[in-house]
């Protein structure tokens, strides 16, 4: 079942702003078709602009760059409302990797204007995540997977190895949290983790669940899989580290504040994803040359799964010009534009071989660890789901963060999100 949207006027006011705030890259040629884009927030870390002014001035066309918010959430409403309204302002859309089967219905199928073997290079689950009944609505940009960041001189201080499951990361941090405190550090931690209830604890649970061997929530034909005992088990776990080796805090911790916990030197284990190497390893880091980073750990009965995240470009079916519009997106996602963002941004690529690319690999020598946890990586169920996804995630993470908080064991939280999403996929998908 698909949802209608309408723009409400707040939302007139907030396109209309945005576009007539976006700056416009004007190629040589007057009489050029304009293709507006939606990039990121404006910010210093956007590619984006400098790859669409990059097309712009090769192909003699202009380009409108409208910045949107910073939150995802209020991205993700702004282009409902849009693509609800059926408006042609914006052509190009840069979309979270959950949104194409939310945003399907009004995106174009970028198969019949891009070659046949456009999407070879590229990671297939990403590919994968992004073909809605056999439509490639968007294209992959850059991509996240979750990663565990250590402190490799505190492991090697105290004779630890990286643990390789949950229970030896409870163990070392268990240890290593209590050694640190003896000498004097009140304020260490033995894991960080993003335990807020928001689509970041989906991501966290998410891994915890199918590296326990839980499964993913829901499978690939729809069928809703969470209520089992290696599910239920894997959260009761992750329950035991709150105001042991996780602080309190932990349950309203999101990316940054756990960042910032392990780079001031006060975290041993820190679940989070591939921005943090550089920003840790960096001038001012209380960590630099003191972090190592490896898989995430798996459960006694699994191995390890890291949730995929990530930006990809899509083309709106509403475009006046998809045409043009597919094949920015197509230069954008390019190998030689994703290498530039690799090695001037640190983002991480969606084409395979990029990982093996020397240039990419001097840049940011993490990459070629992180290759083998892209592959192997896990996606959320967005695409079976569809629409549904948000409420699906939602469930997900306020279940989770009530076994987190102590008010339900895992048991009776699987149990529970079982049926509602028993009851929502019945109804939605």
């Amino acid at each position: 079942m698909k949802t209608s949207f309408h723009l409400s006027p707040a939302h007139h006011r907030l396109l209309a702003g945005l576009l007539l705030g976006g700056s416009t890259l004007i190629a040589q040629n007057a009489l050029a078709a304009e293709i507006a884009i939606a990039c990121g927030a404006g910010d210093t870390s956007d590619y984006c602009p400098i790859a669409a002014q990059q097309w712009a001035e090769q192909t003699g066309n202009t380009v409108k760059v409208v910045s949107t918010p910073n939150s995802p959430t209020e991205k993700l409403s702004l282009y409902q409302q849009l693509l609800g309204s059926e408006s042609s302002d914006v052509d190009v859309l840069m979309v979270d990797i959950v949104w194409p089967g939310m945003l399907d219905d009004h995106l174009v199928d970028l198969s019949e204007y891009l070659p046949d073997d456009i999407a070879d290079d590229f990671f297939p689950a990403l590919i994968d995540n992004n073909t809605i009944d056999d439509r490639l609505v968007a294209m992959p940009w850059y991509t996240d997977a979750g990663v565990l960041y250590y402190r490799k001189d505190l492991l090697a201080k105290y004779g630890h190895e990286v643990p390789e499951t949950w229970q030896e990361l409870t163990d070392t941090a268990t240890d290593i949290q209590a050694a640190e405190r003896e000498a004097g550090n009140d304020d260490f931690w033995g894991f960080s983790f993003q335990g807020r209830a928001y689509e970041g604890l989906t991501c966290n649970a998410l891994e915890w669940v199918a590296s326990h061997g839980g499964g993913t929530l829901v499978d690939a034909k729809g069928e809703v899989t969470i209520d089992n005992p290696r599910a239920a088990a894997a959260l009761d776990l992750a329950a035991s580290w709150i105001g042991t080796i996780s602080p309190e805090g932990a349950l309203n911790h999101t990316e940054e504040e756990t960042r910032g916990i392990f780079q001031s030197g006060n975290a041993l284990f820190l679940r989070n994803w591939p921005y943090v190497w550089s920003l840790a390893n960096g001038d001012g880091s209380e960590v630099a040359g003191k972090v190592g980073m490896a898989p995430l750990p798996h459960g006694p009965e699994g191995e390890s799964k890291a949730t995929l995240g990530g930006w990809n470009f899509a083309v709106s079916r509403y475009s006046e010009h998809p045409e043009l519009a597919a094949e920015l997106v197509a230069f954008i996602t390019s190998q030689e534009q994703q290498k530039a963002h690799a090695v001037q941004m640190g983002r991480n690529p969606t084409i395979e071989s990029l990982y093996q690319d020397e240039q990419v690999l001097a840049s940011n020598p993490s990459m070629s660890d992180i290759y083998e946890t892209l592959t192997n990586g896990v996606a959320r169920p967005a695409t079976v789901t569809g629409d549904a996804y948000a409420r699906v995630s939602n469930a997900f993470f306020n279940h989770t963060h009530r076994v987190l908080s102590g008010e339900l064991d895992g048991a009776t939280a699987v149990r529970q999100l079982g049926r509602e999403l028993e009851r929502l996929g019945r109804r939605d998908w």
